[in-house]
């Protein structure tokens, strides 16, 4: 492929202008050029995450289509809006180099993710003071207050933990054993959960990435006879987990966060699971109905929590431009005020942001599997 174009520097450009006379005029040229991201032409924000993963699959989608409908309708102010991706690995010293990428790029006005905790934490830092975030999925409680230029649509593990403990009450259990990813999104979920359920926890234990190891686990459990398996994990290991589980033919019932979403995609073994989901495609309302039936006639399939979060962030920040225009500060301050101004009207509901940059009011939707799809559980709201 020929190179790239290489874009003028705006700085260059302001020292070409010579005199006492033109400093007010280049500094106000400067000015437009770093702090607008480049006013008029299309408008760009960037997005990054571990798109070949599944999850990160469908936070792509998600945000694809909500760029799709934004342009169709006639772009933000008349120009066209597209997303520039960046594939993290959820790797956070990745994330933070293709953040510092980001910034230096005065093109965007704004960034969609990351998407998972531990990239969000290495990336904000490098966002701060300069360029307003909003993470899709990353749910770690370590983000909180982290900077007030980063944001979450999805609640935090601090809060998610207790609505997944309180729902594991409801269903009647008295003694579960806990397994975690050893990152920052499993650890924290997994401490809130244990210091949120009432009954016993008989036992505290770290698995691996790719769920080499699910057998021994539950080998380990089985003969313990816990009435509930929490897994605070992604997909990977859940699907690990719960193929190994029906292998065994364990009678406890397994339960995960948000990062279940997509066990969904192995329906004979997820099948009776419980999820913690921010989403449900069997939301009854109309703006939640309205955007799964657009999603599945684009891809194909029903779109799960981190489709619909990805694209609640997109539609936020392109009403943020829409509303202050492409400076990156008045961005940030816009939303910051969205607690005072009046919340978003999001799929995954309405969206504000308290102080520390966490959502206001979100809460989990429990759902159990069945015949492949989210479904609202008994006692679930």
């Amino acid at each position: 492929m020929p190179p790239r174009p290489q874009r003028p520097s705006p700085v260059r450009a302001v020292r070409r202008l010579a005199g006492p006379s033109a400093r007010p005029l280049a500094l106000a040229l400067l000015a437009a050029a770093l702090g607008c991201g480049g006013a008029g032409g299309p408008v760009q924000f960037g997005m990054a995450g571990p798109f070949t993963q599944g999850f990160g699959t469908a936070n792509r989608r998600g945000a694809e289509l909500a760029v799709a409908e934004i342009n169709a309708a006639g772009g933000i102010g008349g120009d066209s809006l597209s997303l520039r991706f960046e594939d993290d690995s959820g790797d956070g010293t990745r994330a933070a180099m293709l953040a510092q990428g980001f910034v230096d790029d005065a093109a965007i006005s704004a960034v969609v993710g990351h998407v998972t905790s531990g990239a969000m934490l290495a990336a904000a830092k490098v966002y701060d003071g300069h360029l307003p975030a909003i993470a899709t999925t990353a749910s770690s409680a370590d983000l909180t207050g982290i900077s007030p230029w980063a944001f979450r649509v999805i609640s935090s593990d601090s809060a998610n933990g207790v609505d997944l403990a309180r729902f594991a009450e409801r269903l009647g259990k008295k003694r579960a054993a806990i397994l975690y990813e050893n990152d920052s999104y499993g650890r924290g979920l997994a401490d809130a959960f244990r210091r949120s359920f009432g009954g016993e926890v008989i036992s505290l234990d770290p698995i691996d990435y790719d769920g080499a190891r699910s057998a021994l686990h539950l080998e380990w459990l089985q003969p313990r006879a816990p009435d509930l398996i929490f897994v605070a994990g992604t997909e990977q290991t859940g699907m690990a987990i719960l193929r190994e589980a029906k292998r065994r033919k364990l009678t406890a019932d397994l339960l995960g966060g948000d990062g279940w979403t997509g066990v969904v995609a192995d329906a004979a073994a997820a099948e009776g699971a419980y999820v913690g989901a921010p989403f449900t495609a069997l939301d009854p309302r109309p703006e939640a109905q309205r955007f799964v039936q657009a999603y599945t006639a684009r891809f194909g399939e029903e779109p799960d929590g981190n489709a619909a979060l990805a694209y609640d962030a997109v539609k936020l920040l392109a009403a943020a431009v829409e509303a202050v225009g492409r400076d990156r500060t008045r961005i940030r301050d816009w939303l910051a005020q969205r607690a005072e101004r009046g919340a978003f009207p999001g799929v995954t509901g309405p969206i504000a942001f308290d102080a520390n940059g966490d959502p206001v009011g979100k809460s989990f939707t429990m759902t159990r599997i069945a015949a492949g799809r989210l479904t609202v559980a008994e006692g679930g709201r």
